[in-house]
């Protein structure tokens, strides 16, 4: 069947059979689907919505639509285990989730992305390390996991094509925030990754893809059932971006924020209960702890003994980048020229933010892409950010604006006053549990 017909029948609502979505997909492999048909399928698709089993199908041919990788001759101690994030502002969990699994005994080879829409992509701030190897070929992948036990690299050309080719026209053409198309690109490669079990973060709130709670947890109950039926055992945790995580937002910033976590720094309060909450669901699935209670405490102590942090190490080192990052930090990763405090109008409480227009900002400032191919300077973005709650005056910032520029660091700390709320007479609230619930498969 012509192409245009798979879009005219989704775009009249219809369902399409799988031999439809499987021939479409081989078509977007092969490109003899044009751009634009991608992109006018990817509308169609959001407009009109997928039953499940077109989902199914559609995860199923993309998933298939390059090599299957296998872990079993490898002879690993362990279960091969991941997680992925929806995607937020800020979001650096993987950078710690990664090493803390392998450092209690689970294999992670983490497939992720770069940066969409107005999130920022776990590769991208890999890219910041001098010599990482985001694209390695599958041997030294294989040898790094097994030696390291965690690797985070993009996808390889080999490893669902399609689904590559789709998610960069997605980026562009306004089609993200589709639930079935979503659940279709995260599990494509995780399912051609040879996993064993799988967590997902949905995120829900200003700064997510789903920013409406319900349509979130449709999501998390999408990919819980897909992917558990397709044989990865997987649970969601539902958590909320209604704030910047963590302290920082932008590449190398983010880097700098976790090494100095894994080396024994006070994380931010935020960013460390999402990320041993989604490690310990992880080590519950792959039989590495008998609960989530103990699968906190072996990630507090993969930290304090440094397990963690010598994981990380291993797995740089292994992929290229240098082996002494730990040490020397500050000497490789990148810094932006120019520094700019930004400073409420008068001193008060943070009572809010529109976490996508910071990370709106973050891109515009030069820290994302607005077309596939741009260019991302790596040193700029934001730190020292204010939680909801915290006071902030002349003396406390909002943030600290890292930029190349004066002009550049002025236009984005006006963009943080605009979108950032501070009340001088406000109690502060109890604040909102950021990980909200855990979804299981249907």
């Amino acid at each position: 069947m012509l192409p245009q017909e798979i879009i005219r029948i989704k775009r009249d609502g219809g369902t399409l059979a799988p031999e439809q979505i499987d021939e479409f997909i081989a078509g977007v492999t092969s490109n003899k689907v044009t751009e634009g048909q991608v992109a006018a399928l990817c509308m169609a698709v959001l407009l009109r919505g997928m039953s499940l089993p077109e989902r199914v199908a559609l995860t199923k041919a993309m998933s298939h639509s390059g090599r299957i990788m296998e872990w079993k001759s490898l002879g690993l101690n362990g279960p091969v285990l991941d997680k992925h994030s929806t995607g937020g502002v800020g979001d650096k969990t993987s950078l710690v989730l990664g090493p803390l699994v392998a450092a209690c005994g689970g294999y992670v080879p983490m497939i992720s992305g770069r940066g969409l829409g107005h999130t920022g992509g776990t590769l991208d701030k890999f890219d910041s390390i001098p010599g990482y190897k985001t694209q390695p070929d599958n041997d030294l992948f294989r040898k790094v996991v097994r030696e390291a036990g965690c690797a985070i690299i993009g996808q390889t050309p080999d490893l669902a094509p399609a689904d590559k080719r789709i998610y960069a026209i997605r980026d562009t053409t306004g089609t993200v925030e589709s639930l079935d198309l979503i659940t279709a690109s995260i599990l494509a490669k995780k399912l051609a990754a040879g996993l064993d079990c799988l967590v997902m973060d949905v995120k829900f709130g200003t700064g997510a893809f789903m920013q409406d709670y319900v349509k979130a947890k449709a999501l998390a109950e999408s990919i819980a059932t897909v992917a558990t039926g397709a044989g990865v055992k997987t649970t969601a945790l539902l958590t909320d971006m209604n704030q910047v995580l963590g302290r920082t937002a932008g590449n190398a910033v983010e880097m700098v924020e976790c090494i100095e976590w894994l080396k024994g720094s006070k994380p931010e309060a935020r960013l460390a209960e999402v990320t041993y909450a989604l490690t310990a669901e992880l080590l519950v699935l792959g039989g590495l702890a008998k609960d989530r209670t103990e699968g906190i405490k072996k990630c507090e102590a993969a930290i304090a003994s440094g397990a963690a942090a010598e994981k990380f190490a291993q797995m740089v080192a292994g992929l290229g980048g240098p082996a002494d990052i730990l040490e020397k930090y500050e000497t490789y990763l990148p810094k932006a020229r120019v520094q700019l405090a930004v400073t409420p109008p008068q001193a008060g409480v943070v009572t809010g933010m529109d976490v996508r227009a910071i990370g709106i900002a973050v891109v515009e400032l030069g820290g994302g892409r607005a077309a596939p191919g741009d260019a991302i300077d790596h040193a700029v973005g934001l730190t020292h950010f204010a939680q909801i709650g915290e006071k902030v005056g002349s003396d406390q910032p909002i943030a600290i604006v890292h930029a190349q520029d004066e002009a550049s660091a002025k236009a984005t700390a006006a963009k943080i006053l605009a979108h950032v709320q501070v009340e001088a007479d406000y109690k502060v609230a109890q604040p909102e549990p950021i990980v909200k619930e855990q979804v299981m498969a249907e």
